[in-house]
């Protein structure tokens, strides 16, 4: 029998000029990128919460916090990596994965199944089981004024029963 677990991530960065946008492990063409400590990368950041709530292990914000400096300019792909590796190390696997991208400008069409396969190459999974969903705003709020882009993630981890007891 398997221990089948879903966790929801969910992440949002304010948008500045003049700093790279990564969505997704790819970068984005745009004259805004998202402000923050690392790469700021809301997509891989929700993801990691996702995994680590699913697994009972936290949040992204206690493995990696924003005064740490070993993690200032860090690419979102080895927080992602470095999480998977953890529940790995438990025995979950990741069976699924839905995100819902939300951002006005500029659009991610394109730029989705190149997405969808850095995520499943990270997460040792088929790109199939990646799905993502770009959203706008319709010029609402803070997404929809362009000042923001944010992203929710669910995933779906299994492990076997007889490894529950490794916790």
């Amino acid at each position: 029998m398997k221990d089948i677990r879903a966790g929801i991530g969910y992440d949002i960065h304010r948008l500045v000029e003049g700093r790279e946008m990564w969505l997704g492990g790819v970068p984005i063409k745009s004259v805004t990128g998202a402000l923050g400590h690392s790469d700021a990368d809301v997509v891989l950041h929700a993801i990691c919460d996702a995994m680590l709530g699913a697994t009972g292990m936290g949040n992204i914000g206690g493995r990696f916090p924003d005064t740490d400096v070993a993690y200032k300019g860090v690419r979102s792909s080895e927080l992602v990596t470095s999480v998977y590796r953890l529940i790995s190390a438990k025995g979950w696997r990741v069976l699924n994965l839905d995100v819902n991208v939300h951002l006005e400008e500029p659009r991610i069409g394109g730029y989705l199944k190149r997405m969808a396969q850095v995520i499943a190459e990270m997460l040792e999974i088929e790109p199939d089981r990646v799905n993502l969903k770009p959203r706008t705003g319709e010029g609402l709020g803070e997404i929809g004024r362009g000042e923001a882009v944010a992203a929710q993630a669910v995933i779906l981890v299994a492990r076997d029963d007889r490894e529950a007891g490794d916790e």
